[in-house]
């Protein structure tokens, strides 16, 4: 019989809860779960699961799962629990504390570009990351086969770029959601329907992460701002015709971006 792949889940929310759920299914892996309060949730899906951090010391492979604020100091710590042979993946949404980090094991940044504005374990599902691209810095075949294990598709992505990147598509979306459902008065909010409504999806973020974006990455989503503050801006100078010329412009680009079943097929 082939020797069961051992891989430990570090945080148990949306993307460690997800992760488990999928590869619980799979019958080549053995699961070792950590978190400091969904542990005892979800002893039926693994092998063991508690709050010590030795729980994934003889995995082959460490997802750490935790917010973004927790990743670096458990990484830290693995230092003195994993074995040079292992492949410990983080899975932030922003890396700027983490690109230049080296530990005595085989560490890779990744991030699975897929989520929700629900969060904690209740929250997650076996399907979460079915077509998504799950960004990597670089090629290893065993977290590369662990990620189209779950329906993800592996990304070799170039990290220096990764949290710009981020503030444009992930992170100002967030704030400026909070933001729009709060200068939308009560008036406002008794009429408003489908646009407000899909537009403010993302102020049910779980509002620690929320915050975690903003501490960590504030300078580039104030870049992202600023330039579509500016783009703004340069619209109230068009005329009718060009402003009709660049709206149908983006709107093409934008129907085009994803498919029916909302995978993104948009290429360079």
């Amino acid at each position: 019989m082939e020797e069961k792949i051992k891989v430990g889940i570090v945080g148990l929310g949306l993307i460690g809860g997800s992760l488990l759920k999928v590869l619980a299914k799979k019958s080549c892996y053995e699961l070792y779960c950590v978190s400091s309060s969904s542990y005892k949730k979800v002893k039926s899906y693994c092998e063991t699961a508690s709050n010590n951090l030795k729980t994934v010391e003889n995995c082959d492979i460490v997802f750490v799962c935790s917010t973004i604020e927790k990743t670096p100091h458990i990484l830290d710590e693995l230092v003195n629990i994993v074995n040079s042979t292992t492949v410990v993946a983080d899975v932030s949404s922003t890396k700027e504390k983490l690109v230049k980090k080296k530990y005595n094991y085989n560490f890779i940044l990744s991030h699975p570009m897929a989520g929700s504005h629900e969060f904690g374990f209740e929250a997650s599902r076996d399907n979460l990351f079915a077509g998504a691209r799950w960004l990597i810095e670089k090629k290893n075949k065993l977290l590369e086969k662990v990620i189209i294990d779950t329906g993800a598709i592996p990304c070799i992505f170039d990290m220096k770029y990764h949290d710009e990147c981020c503030a444009k598509i992930s992170h100002l979306p967030t704030i400026l959601s909070f933001l729009l459902f709060d200068v939308a008065d009560d008036k406002a909010k008794e009429i408003a329907s489908s646009g407000f409504r899909d537009t403010t999806r993302l102020a049910m973020t779980n509002y620690q992460l929320a915050l975690d974006m903003l501490k960590n990455n504030m300078d580039n989503i104030e870049k992202a701002f600023n330039m579509i503050n500016k783009r703004f801006n340069d619209l109230k100078n068009y005329t009718d015709d060009e402003k009709i010329k660049l709206f149908k412009a983006i709107s093409q680009k934008r129907a085009n971006m994803y498919d029916n079943s909302g995978k993104n097929i948009f290429k360079i």
